[in-house]
């Protein structure tokens, strides 16, 4: 679901798990923006729905310093398509 807003809740190397407010999961393979400080934003895609409204996701770049309770957008495209 594009522009609905999560929050990153687990952080495994490069898979991440994001709960989204109910009613508002993206769909798998969407793309998800993750701000950085001082950096393009972290993009997630989507690979599973997970239930109670999270969705495990695969990093496309480096986790390191990513931290939990941070915002993630879904985008409602797929990773590397301008939205």
């Amino acid at each position: 679901m594009a522009n609905s807003t999560g929050r990153v809740v687990q952080i495994l190397g490069g898979v991440v798990d994001v709960a989204f407010p109910e009613g508002e999961l993206p769909e798998v393979y969407e793309a998800i923006e993750v701000p950085r400080e001082g950096k393009d934003a972290l993009i997630l895609e989507v690979q599973k729905h997970l239930g109670n409204n999270w969705v495990r996701t695969v990093a496309m770049d480096s986790t390191d310093g990513l931290q939990r309770g941070v915002p993630a957008t879904a985008t409602g495209a797929s990773p590397g398509f301008e939205r």
